[in-house]
């Protein structure tokens, strides 16, 4: 059996001296798969997705990106390689406008820009609306788009979101999902962290949960929803 496209094999590893948060945990997604991570508050689903980024130091495992080990390269050096990451705060210029934003995501870019900017104002109608307002005037929603525009004008080959629908209503959620959706489709992997447990499970084609910092449930997203542990554990019964 091939290789997943991106798999964090066997993370191990914490924050500068601190003690290690994740503990042999494996993270994995293939070409056009929606791979979610969730999990109780502290079990470090955010610190694997920075893991797999290169922000956090690993005592042990490796990171393999199209079969290629970029366990040792620096998050702009993955960039480069085709990572893009959406962090959950602070990951938008909120005195540019819509537009400026999208046009810094292309900063590693030495092409014509203008036929991806056309796809994302497609894929977020909304934006193309407001392409000369501020971002920081936007709604939480519409920032979020912001976001994951701006990543994929890098033309990634792997998208990373760490809680996108952070903050968010339902039926904001549910668009953003949609959009989620659209994206994979077009073959991007994407792997997101949720805290809407069973609204990201419901569109995932794998799901991990973890539990300090250790895989505790994988499978499909159905399987999941279906396990009757994982309901009652992580779901609310």
């Amino acid at each position: 059996m091939s290789e997943p496209f991106l798999i964090g094999d066997g993370m191990t590893g914490g924050y500068g001296d601190g003690p290690d948060i994740l503990h042999d945990c494996t993270i994995a997604v293939n070409k056009g798969e929606i791979a979610v991570i969730v999990g109780p508050n502290g079990a470090g689903k955010s610190t694997g997705m920075k893991a797999l980024f290169g922000m956090l130091n690993m005592n042990k495992g490796a990171v393999r990106l199209d079969g290629e080990d970029i366990t040792h390269l620096s998050p702009q050096d993955r960039v480069v390689k085709g990572m893009g990451f959406v962090p959950q705060t602070s990951n938008i210029f909120t005195t540019m406008t819509v537009e400026e934003n999208l046009e810094m995501g292309a900063f590693i870019r030495r092409d014509d820009i203008k036929d991806t900017m056309a796809q994302i104002y497609d894929l977020f109608p909304i934006l193309k609306d407001k392409r000369y307002q501020a971002a920081g005037e936007l709604s939480g929603g519409q920032r979020q788009q912001v976001a994951v525009g701006r990543a994929l004008m890098t033309q990634p080959k792997v998208l990373m979101l760490d809680e996108p629908t952070a903050g968010v209503s339902p039926i904001v959620m549910d668009e953003l999902f949609d959009r989620i959706i659209e994206v994979a489709r077009t073959g991007i992997p994407i792997l997101m962290v949720e805290q809407n447990a069973r609204q990201a499970l419901e569109i995932a084609d794998k799901g991990y949960v973890l539990v300090q910092g250790r895989n505790a449930f994988t499978g499909t997203g159905r399987e999941l929803l279906n396990d009757p542990e994982v309901r009652k554990s992580f779901l609310g019964g």
